[in-house]
């Protein structure tokens, strides 16, 4: 069966509502958002472990032009997340554009009449002349290749994937990695299982949140009057700018307080001198995600719970065995070992230009002209593509700016009667150098391995301000594009 519409939009998170909702102020009716799944909500609908939230605060974490008064804590928790999205998605009449439970599988570029047969997971086949991606970055559980791991005789499972069939109730508790995820369900699951061992492989720069609920006079202000929302907004957004700056230059005295953040804090939390010394990392703070909490360091105090730094030899029927050669005996093993962020686009056959395939064009590492479009593949704009994740601030900054942008070229496409449009390839690689030179001296260079690398590259990861980001995408520049015309 085919479907033809004039914009075909893959994903229903954060990104793809915000084009949905942005579509229609601008009049443009003729699309359909893709969902694998049967709701919206993305990663917010995905990651049900017990304690998910955010790790930035809600007036941010949300979008600039649907503010909402009803949040519940400075940080929010996954269920008023996707309600919140729910709620966006109902209010702008977005589900009557969702073809939910189809999952794309495939994307090929037909030249001839410049548009894109996008195919399904069930046989489904779909013919759009623009192309959105807005599948995000954090959707696909990495679970990594350890010896014996099917021989265990236990329960295992990723955090993205939650067992909520099973009961941790005194039961021995494996987890493997202690990054965003692990630090949030840690605390909780710590409550009823028999024991915890944390298996961490290098430990984290944390700062505390000082989360709270809101006070009713709190909320009540915000929904009476709307613009202490945005002030209050602009606010959270204008100290995360400033948290760049002190994270991720090379400004030692910024350096050595965000430091002492976290190692005051392990010292007023942490009783344990052994402990200490496990939780302090050993790479320079910035260089990878710095992370929120506010209970993580006192759940570690708790007699049931165990911090092991030696590395994972294999896994046996009864458990893991680590490097010394000693054996952990376990019931359930949680791998909280975060998502395949690369390839971008994983799992899905795009073929542009010629019928070359999008992951031979990015063999060496994904790149983007602005982390929205790539040369040879035509009227495929990404959102949250390669370079325009964040350390520092909230995504939906990028997702907003991005959607304008896309949004602008899409009435190029239509104002100008254009087959299709192209970014140019000399553009493209010229950008990504000068953002490839400008990571060189970011934090995040200095290791090694990381999700945000694909060898010695930052695949990832913006190098600036969000500032810089609003004012590159404010305006299309077609000097920067080949435009075909239909005949």
């Amino acid at each position: 069966m085919n479907v033809i519409k004039k914009i075909c939009i893959i994903g229903t998170g954060f990104s793809g509502i915000c084009m949905g909702i942005k579509l229609k102020e601008a009049g443009i009716e003729d699309f359909v958002l893709l969902e694998k799944s049967g709701e919206v909500g993305g990663t917010w609908r995905e990651n049900t472990y017990p304690g998910a939230e955010c790790d930035v605060p809600s007036a941010l974490y949300s979008y600039s032009f649907e503010p909402y008064p009803f949040w519940e804590y400075k940080w929010s928790h996954q269920p008023q997340i996707l309600e919140y999205l729910k709620h966006c998605t109902k209010k702008h009449d977005l589900y009557s554009h969702i073809h939910f439970n189809r999952k794309m599988v495939s994307a090929k570029f037909l030249e001839d009449n410049g548009s894109w047969v996008i195919e399904t997971v069930d046989g489904m086949r779909y013919e759009s002349q623009i192309l959105i991606s807005a599948v995000g970055q954090l959707h696909h559980p990495s679970i990594p290749k350890i010896e014996g791991q099917d021989k265990f005789k236990g329960i295992s499972f990723h955090s993205a994937n939650w067992n909520h069939s099973i009961s941790l109730k005194g039961k021995k508790v494996g987890v493997i990695g202690n990054a965003a995820s692990a630090i949030q369900f840690i605390p909780q699951i710590t409550k009823e299982a028999g024991s915890v061992s944390i298996f961490q492989r290098s430990a984290n720069w944390m700062f505390p949140k000082f989360d709270r609920p809101y006070k009713e006079w709190e909320k009540k202000l915000a929904r009476i009057f709307p613009s202490f929302l945005k002030l209050y907004r602009f606010t959270i957004w204008l100290k995360m700018e400033l948290l760049l700056y002190m994270l991720m230059g090379n400004n030692k005295l910024f350096k050595k307080f965000g430091e002492s953040i976290t190692i005051n804090y392990i010292n007023k939390i942490i009783k344990n001198g052994e402990l200490k010394k496990k939780l302090i990392p050993d790479y320079r703070i910035g260089a990878k995600r710095i992370l929120f909490s506010d209970n993580y360091y006192e759940t570690l105090n708790n007699k049931n719970i165990e911090v092991i730094v030696d590395s994972i030899n294999r896994i046996t029927q009864k458990g893991v065995v680590t490097s010394n050669n000693e054996e952990k005996e376990l019931d359930v093993i949680i791998y909280a070992t975060g998502f395949k962020t690369n390839p971008f686009l994983y799992q899905m056959d795009v073929k542009g230009l010629g019928g070359k395939s999008i992951h031979e064009t990015w063999s060496s590492g994904a790149e983007a002209y602005l982390g929205i479009m790539t040369a040879g593949f035509p009227n495929l704009f990404m959102m949250y593509g390669p370079n325009t994740n964040l350390g520092h601030s909230s995504i939906v900054i990028m997702i907003e700016s991005q959607t304008s942008y896309i949004i602008q070229c899409i009435k190029t496409i239509q104002d100008k009667n254009l087959k299709y449009m192209d970014v140019k390839k000399v553009v493209q690689d010229a950008y990504n150098v000068s953002i490839q030179k400008r990571l060189k001296s970011k934090a995040w260079n200095t290791v090694s391995k990381s999700w945000y690398k694909v060898g010695n590259r930052i695949t990832n990861n913006w190098p600036g301000r969000t500032i810089e980001y609003i004012k590159q995408t404010k305006h299309l520049n077609l000097e920067s594009y080949l435009l075909y015309y239909r005949q």
